[in-house]
């Protein structure tokens, strides 16, 4: 089905949850890493097709923390697809930057210098930004941020002769705590957040993804198994958004009135 788009509102942002990897493996007799394997495919198409599109961030979730409760050999699979991944032809032949977001520590060496050959390689490419989420859960995310602001306000005010000095430096009081200031701390403080957030796999969750980020995303899910979600399906998907009445809390009189 030939879906027309408005290319004047298509969503700056588009999340993915890309779900069924495995489903879509065992469905054809397969072992489960060959529909990850499927799964790298799918997201050359749908990363150029939104890079032609004009979407600035593409932001894919590729490995939970609670993912490294799988299997070893499955774990194993996945990380050696990754460092496969920092060969394509993909961010070149589209000038796409990537950046990868997550628990970075918890990563082999091999990956996090392929992780750092990738960012540094497509740094200056200038199209769209394709998000790697790694070792990333939203929760562990919101609570590194906490950490971090803990800390700041902590040294601000512990001793009145360090106040100077931390204001210079960044510190900062509870009271000047802010949403934004939970935006900055978080790791895609580089990104505006999604506006569209898609999931695969007939899965009717969001499993600890950009759960900050999304507040105000439209959500869109379908059953097609993640390795052949395609062209059509993303415009599908984009073409449902249009459709869409986005009113972050307003009344529709009251959008339509500013429209």
């Amino acid at each position: 089905m030939h879906y027309e788009l408005d290319r004047s509102r298509i969503p700056q942002h588009i999340a993915i949850i890309m779900d069924g990897n495995g489903r879509w493996a065992t469905a054809k007799g397969l072992d489960r890493t060959f529909g990850h394997k499927a799964g790298v495919d799918a997201v050359k198409k749908i990363t150029a097709e939104c890079a032609r599109l004009g979407v600035k961030y593409l932001t894919l979730y590729s490995f939970s923390t609670e993912n490294w409760n799988r299997p070893a050999y499955e774990i194993e699979a996945l990380m050696g697809l990754v460092i496969s991944f920092a060969e394509m032809e993909l961010f070149t032949d589209n000038n796409v930057k990537c950046r990868v977001i997550g628990d970075r520590k918890r990563l082999s060496d091999a990956v996090q210098k392929k992780i750092q050959y990738i960012e540094e390689t497509t740094a200056k490419n200038d199209g769209l930004t394709l998000v790697i989420a790694m070792s990333y859960s939203s929760r562990w995310e919101i609570t590194e941020a906490v950490r971090q602001i803990v800390t700041e306000v902590h040294d601000m005010e512990e001793l009145p002769e360090n106040i100077l000095k931390n204001w210079k430096t960044g510190g900062i009081r509870a009271e000047d705590i802010t949403e934004e200031t939970i935006s900055q701390h978080l790791c895609t403080n580089f990104m505006p957040d999604p506006e569209l957030l898609i999931r695969t796999g007939g899965e009717l969750r969001i499993s600890n993804y950009l759960l900050w980020q999304c507040a105000y995303a439209e959500f869109y899910f379908c059953d097609t198994f993640w390795p052949d979600f395609d062209e059509a399906a993303l415009h599908q998907a984009i073409a449902e958004f249009q459709s869409r009445q986005r009113r972050f809390g307003k009344t529709g009189a009251q959008v339509e009135n500013e429209e």
